[in-house]
Parts: structure tokens; C-alpha cells; sequence
């Protein structure tokens, strides 16, 4: 307490404290009015004017001071302590004038009157005045001491003045009186001090808890020991469409929830688990947590928790933003982003759940439909386009979806369907009919007319015999098969086809082993010269001579090893190999080697020429790179650039299949070639249609324009040799006519041979052999 004397007061207490010098003025008034009236008393026993004097002065200042207190009070709030300041000066002035008229009459009443009235009626005026001193007046010590001074030392003095022993002890005891006075003042203003202060922080907390209470992103309610609401925030209005938190003070959980009920956003069933949920919760003194959904579609999400002093605290929130999110993030978890359809493995969950409930003797069915051709859509119209095929075809498969049908996106261009109940094959072929009629039809996609044609697999089992991933392998190996029979059409799972999927699984395995333990071998086919009947250079041609399975055609490992991503390594072996047995053979014998499409989409490939011919010594020239026109369909920049690159080593680049592919005749010029080989099927009815033969001699002179060799493959029989020889005369023939393919020892040993039917056949065209 004794901080309030040594220490200023704080604004926001010295203000206050001035503030309550002007209040009550009407019992100062009576007060006045009293002390006017004994003086006047007094002057009517004892006759002195100086007392009617005194009182006439203490009534006007009275009227003074009053009308002063009045006009302070009806001033608006004391903003600063400035205006404290100059008000608490103002009543200093006013107080002091009343407390020396006051201290003068003590004085005149006791010493000068001579009176035994007069001198009680003076003491009587003090104590009745210094009991109000503190009450009035601690908010401003400065008039404490003032009034105590002017009251109590005139009356002291008084006593002093009389001069006998007993009146000048009492005056002196005056002393002490004085010091109670104003240390009864400074204890009651340390008193308000501190009540003020208490107060002011209490209203500091009350407005921090309530800004806090009211600025929760929850609404929060907190309810007494009988389950009402005794606190509630204005989130919790806001959320409960109240006006104001106090709206819900006294309401029960079951009541505010009930509002929900009869506006119709929850059924009376949730609302009693609600209220049983919290309740419960509340009781056991344990945190419980209940998410709602609201017929609107909003969701909140209620917590309760036991609070302190027996009151228990329920909040709630708004929800539906996190429900949506979590909503879409499982829609993205399970369904196909692009389509919309059930994603593969949200497919194979409900699958397996549909396999592991019901009648377990039931039939069901699965099948997987693929696109045909859609690569093609791709390279030609782009990926967006066949976006844009597959959101057809999925919007298309999609009306199947029915109670016991489910329709899912298998991946890429592959779709997935699951009968529940399938009567048997006729059934099931009845089904596949009304998908494949589904499915007819052309399709407009960004402006380009597709058609839609797909291939399917299926199968067909009880459901207790099943498992979901079997079920899946069985299907792609019947869909491999309808692929393999022509496309655009549906296959139904047989053993057979599993048989030959183990099959190839094996040959795969095998054909790794064969690659990396370099078992491959090769031979090389005749090209022959037509102005010399003589081997001018070979291709080489890879072989696999399977251990179990026998020889294996290229047409079959091939694939697989392009399947598998070993092609480059094959295509590796067969460089090597082949510039090492060209090395041996005579100066004038070249090698051709074929190289797959993956090989030019990695610059890698040049480096693995080089290499070859350094490590077999080959001179670049006798080396010959044939390229596909699938391999220039993925990327003819890259591969352009690659196939310059290889032209700058010294390597031949020959087109090999010419004819068999797309827009044929624009790689011609645009192209490093060296040679053209044309395909054996412009040669299959040369001898026959005149149409082909002008076909075949436009193809040679177009190519040899353009100053590119040409080669005509699938030569087999003697007539076509003479026709080409008479009307065409190509520069390179090759073909079953000159024999198998040979050993590269056997290149070696025919290099220098001229075939023997090649006189007859030549000179009979009137053609010479140089």
C-alpha cells in the first residue's frame, strides 16, 4: 500500500480518484446547510453578529462550491491527467475557502466567545466535518491535508489560547487526532487504490478472456453441473444462428440441438446419439469428439471435454471445407483422375470384396478392354486428342455400371469390367455383345473423327475358386490372344492360353540368359550385285536356337526382346559380331546391320558404332546401319541428328522396308541415306501386273535421282531376276533365289563366286555380266 504515497498514481487511477471529488453534491449540500444552521444558532444564544457573519459566508460558499461540483460533473469524461489536474486544483480552491471559513469559526467560537455553547458547537462542527474528510476527499491528499489543517489546527489552537492547564492539554491532544485523520484518509484511498487497481486488471482479463473467447475460430460453449450453457462465445451463435452468445445461456445441449431437428438439418435419431455422445463424454471426464453431417451438406465436427470447477466445455466447428478436401483426396485415391472411373486398385478392393461375400458357387466374369492401335492416335493427333478418345470410351463404358457391374480404368488405354452374376458362357457372350455394341461407333475429339475399336479378354469362373489377381492374369493372356487373332474382337480365357504364358514367360526368361551369356548367333543372307552375279556385301541376321523349344524365329524373339527392353543389347552383340567377321572377309564384301527404334532414341548409339569398328579394325564404309521407318515415326529430329552423326563416322545409312510405312517418299530427301531397300511385296506380282512393274520402276528411278543405291529384297525365283534384270535393273538383289542365309564363313568362301544360273538367267534378258 505504501507504493500509492511514494509513488505518482497511474493515470488511470489518479483519474478516477479525481473524478469522485465531484460527486454527491447534494449531501455536501446538506452538510453545508447543517454547519450554517449551528452557526446561526449560536449567534442567536450568544447575540455576536461575528458568528451571523461567518454563517452568511458559509452558506454563499456553500452555494459556490455546490454549483462548482455540479458543473464539473456534468463536464463530459477527464481525458488526460492534465484535466485532472486543473479539476482537482479547482476543488482544492473551493474546499480550502469553505475549511478556512470552517477553522475560523472553531477558533472564534473557542477562544474569543467565552461560551460553554459555542465552544461544543465548534467541536461538534470539527468531528462532524473530519469524519467526512477521508470519505470525501481521498482522492485528493493535498485537500485531505488542507481540511485537517484548517479544521483541527484552529481548534487547537483555540484550547492553547484559553491557557489553562486542562484546555491546553486538550489542544495539544489535538496532535495525534490529526495524524488518525489523515492516516485514516491515506488508508482509505490505498484501499480504493488497490480495490480500483483490482478492478482495472479484472476488467483487462475479463476483456482479454472475452476477446479470446470470441475471436475462436470454434464455437464454445461451457455448461454448470445441471448441463446449461452458463458461457458461450459468439462463434457458437454465429454457428447455431443465434443473434448473440447470450441467447444461449441457459439452453441444454439437447435444446440447442433440437433447433437442428425441427429446421430440419438433423433427424431426431442423430440428435439423441449426439447428445448421448457428449453427454458420456462430459461425465467420464474424457475427451470425445462426434462429426456430424447436416442435410445442407455442412459438417461439424463436436468436441467435448470436462472443464474446471465442475463445468464442462463443448466445442464445434464448421468442418465442411476439411470434409470435402478429405472427400476428394479418397475420390483421388480410388477413382481415375482422367475418366472418373473406379481406379485399378479400388477396382481390385471391391472385386475382392464381391468375391469374399455371397453365394460362393456363383459364376462371375472379368474382362479387360484395350484400345487398338492407340499409339497410333497418339503419334498422329497427339496425347491430348487420345486423352480425349479415352474419356469417350470410358463415358461410353460407364452406362454399364449397374448393381453387380463395376467398371474401372486398368491403366493407359485398358478398361476393366466385373459381372457379379454371370449364368454361364452364353450369358457371359451376350454381355461382351452389348459392350462391343456400346463401344461402336466414331467419336469427335477436338475437331478429329476417331473410331473407336477395341480388343477384349475375358474370363469366366465360380467365385469361391477365384482369386482377384488370377482372375486378372487370365484375362490379359485371353486379351493377348484376341490381339494376336486380328484385334477387334474378344477372347475367352482357356487353359490352352495359360499353357502359353508359361511358355512365354520361359522364353523370356530364356532369351535374357541367352542375351547375357552371349549364346545368339549369327548368319548372314547374300546381297548380291546384278552387274556381277558376285556377293557384294550381306546382312546380318540374328538366330536363337532354343535349348527345349528348338530353333525360334526372329519374328518371335524379336518382339520379345523389344518387349522386354533387351533389344539394344541384341542389336550391341550383332554390331560387334558383325564388324569383326566383315573384317576377315575380302576388301570388297560389306555388312548390313539392322537397328530397332529403341536404338535411335538414345544417342548412346553412336558410340556403340564406333566402338564396334575400332575394336574389329573395320574400315566405316563396309559397314551399312539399315533403318526402319518405324524407328523415323517416333522422333525424326532425334533420329535425323543421330543417323548425321553416324554419317560423319564413314557408316552407310540404308531405309530398309521401304514402302511399308508412312509418308515414305519425304524421308528420301530428308535423310543421310545411302541406299533404298525396296520391300519384297512391290515384287511379289511383278511378273504379272504391268501396274506393279511401272510402280517398282517409278520407286528405282525416283531413289536413284537422289543418288541413293538401290536394293529390291525378296527375289526367289528366276522370273523375277529376269524381269528385274530386263526392266528395272536394280544395282542390289537379295532373296531365298541365292540360297539361305550363310555362316560368315561361308560369306567368306562365296565372296568370289558368281552364281551359276545367273548366265542363263541374265543373258536371256539380253543384259551383259561385266
Amino acid at each position: 500500500m505504501t507504493t500509492t504515497k511514494k509513488k505518482e498514481l497511474p493515470d488511470d487511477v489518479y483519474i478516477p480518484f479525481v473524478e469522485t471529488l465531484f460527486r454527491d453534491a447534494f449531501t455536501l449540500a446538506i452538510g453545508i446547510s447543517a454547519q450554517t444552521a449551528l452557526m446561526a444558532l449560536v449567534w442567536a444564544k450568544s447575540g455576536d453578529t461575528l458568528f451571523l457573519m461567518l454563517a452568511v459566508v458559509l452558506a454563499f460558499v456553500g452555494v459556490v462550491r455546490v454549483l462548482n461540483m455540479r458543473h464539473y460533473c456534468a463536464l463530459p469524461a477527464i481525458k488526460n491527467r492534465e484535466e485532472a489536474r486543473s479539476r482537482e486544483n479547482h476543488y482544492i480552491i473551493y474546499g480550502s475557502m469553505h475549511g478556512l471559513v470552517l477553522g475560523t469559526f472553531c477558533l472564534v467560537a473557542i477562544y474569543s466567545a467565552q461560551d460553554a455553547f459555542s465552544e461544543i458547537a465548534a467541536v461538534c462542527i470539527v468531528l462532524a466535518t473530519a469524519t467526512g474528510i477521508a470519505g470525501r476527499n481521498y482522492g485528493s491528499p493535498r485537500m485531505v491535508n488542507i481540511l485537517i489543517l484548517m479544521l483541527a489546527g484552529p481548534m487547537a489552537l483555540g484550547f492553547i489560547l484559553r491557557g489553562d492547564f486542562y484546555h491546553v492539554t486538550l489542544g495539544l491532544l489535538s496532535g495525534p487526532f490529526l495524524l488518525a485523520i489523515h492516516r485514516y484518509a491515506d488508508t482509505v484511498r490505498d484501499v480504493l487504490f488497490s480495490a480500483i487497481s483490482a478492478e482495472k486488471l479484472a476488467s483487462r482479463l475479463a476483456q482479454r478472456f472475452n476477446r479470446a473467447l470470441n475471436t475462436m475460430p470454434h464455437g464454445l460453449v461451457m455448461l454448470d453441473p445441471e448441463g446449461k450453457v452458463v458461457v458461450a462465445n459468439a462463434e457458437a451463435a454465429r454457428l447455431m444462428s443465434f443473434n448473440s452468445p447470450d441467447d444461449l445461456l441457459g439452453r441444454t445441449v439437447r435444446s440447442l440441438l433440437m433447433r437442428g431437428v425441427v429446421s430440419g438439418m438433423l433427424t431426431r435419431k442423430d440428435c439423441e446419439f449426439i447428445e448421448k455422445k457428449l453427454t458420456k463424454a462430459l461425465r467420464e471426464g474424457r475427451g470425445g469428439k462426434v462429426l456430424v453431417g447436416f442435410s445442407n451438406g455442412q459438417h461439424y465436427e463436436f468436441s467435448a471435454r470436462e472443464g474446471s470447477q465442475e463445468l464442462g466445455v463443448i466445442t464445434f466447428e464448421d468442418v465442411s471445407a476439411r470434409v470435402q478436401t478429405e472427400e476428394h483426396i479418397r475420390f483421388m485415391a480410388r477413382y481415375d483422375s482422367l475418366t472418373g472411373l473406379l481406379n485399378r486398385a479400388y477396382f481390385h478392393e471391391l472385386v475382392g470384396e464381391s468375391l469374399n461375400s455371397g453365394d460362393q458357387t456363383r459364376y462371375c466374369a472379368l474382362v479387360i478392354v484395350d484400345l487398338d492401335d492407340f499409339k497410333s492416335v497418339n503419334d498422329m493427333v497427339g496425347h491430348p486428342v487420345g486423352d480425349g478418345l479415352i474419356y469417350a470410351v470410358a463415358e461410353r463404358l460407364a452406362l454399364f455400371v449397374a448393381p453387380g457391374v463395376k467398371v474401372g480404368r486398368f491403366g493407359g488405354d485398358e478398361f476393366m469390367l466385373f459381372f457379379d452374376h454371370v449364368k454361364g458362357e452364353d450369358h457371359l457372350a451376350r454381355l461382351m455383345d452389348e459392350v462391343f455394341a456400346g463401344l461402336q461407333g466414331d467419336v469427335d475429339v477436338a475437331g478429329h473423327l476417331l473410331r473407336i475399336q477395341v480388343s477384349a479378354g475375358a474370363v469366366l469362373c465360380r467365385v469361391g475358386m477365384s482369386e482377384v489377381d488370377d482372375m486378372i492374369v487370365k484375362a490379359d493372356l485371353a486379351l493377348y490372344k484376341a490381339k494376336d487373332l486380328g484385334k477387334n474382337g474378344w477372347q475367352l480365357f482357356e487353359s490352352s492360353m495359360d499353357d502359353a504364358f508359361r511358355d512365354r514367360q520361359k522364353m523370356k526368361m530364356d532369351l535374357r540368359n541367352a542375351v547375357e551369356t552371349g549364346t545368339l548367333r549369327i548368319v548372314y543372307q547374300p546381297i548380291v550385285a546384278m552387274t556381277t552375279m558376285r556377293i557384294a556385301g550381306c546382312e546380318a541376321l540374328c538366330r536363337w536356337d532354343h535349348p527345349e523349344f528348338g530353333p525360334i524365329s526372329p519374328g518371335i524373339f524379336i518382339p520379345l526382346a523389344e518387349e522386354m527392353g533387351i533389344i539394344s543389347q541384341i542389336s550391341t552383340f550383332m554390331l560387334n559380331a558383325a564388324c569383326i567377321e566383315c573384317a576377315r572377309w575380302p576388301e570388297h564384301t560389306s555388312v548390313s546391320v539392322n537397328l530397332s527404334a529403341k536404338d535411335f532414341r538414345n544417342r548412346e548409339v553412336v558410340d556403340k558404332v564406333r566402338d564396334a569398328l575400332d575394336a574389329a579394325g573395320l574400315a566405316p564404309h563396309r559397314l551399312e546401319v539399315e533403318v526402319t521407318e518405324t524407328a523415323l515415326l517416333d522422333d525424326k529430329s532425334e533420329t535425323g541428328q543421330i543417323l548425321k552423326d553416324l554419317k560423319l563416322l564413314g557408316v552407310r545409312i540404308a531405309l530398309d522396308d521401304f514402302g511399308t510405312g508412312y509418308s515414305s517418299l519425304s524421308y528420301l530427301h530428308k535423310l543421310p541415306l545411302d541406299k533404298v531397300k525396296i520391300d519384297r511385296s512391290f515384287l511379289s506380282d511383278v511378273t504379272q501386273s504391268s501396274r506393279s512393274l511401272e510402280l517398282l520402276k517409278g520407286i528405282v528411278s525416283l531413289s536413284r535421282s537422289l543418288g541413293l543405291t538401290v536394293t529390291i529384297e525378296g527375289v526367289e525365283t528366276f522370273e523375277q531376276l529376269r524381269t528385274l534384270s530386263q526392266h528395272i535393273d536394280p544395282d542390289l538383289v537379295q532373296g531365298f533365289l541365292f540360297g539361305a542365309a550363310l555362316s560368315a564363313s561361308g560369306i567368306e568362301t562365296m565372296s568370289t563366286t558368281r552364281w551359276p544360273f545367273a548366265h542363263d538367267t541374265v543373258i536371256a534378258s539380253g543384259a551383259t555380266l561385266s
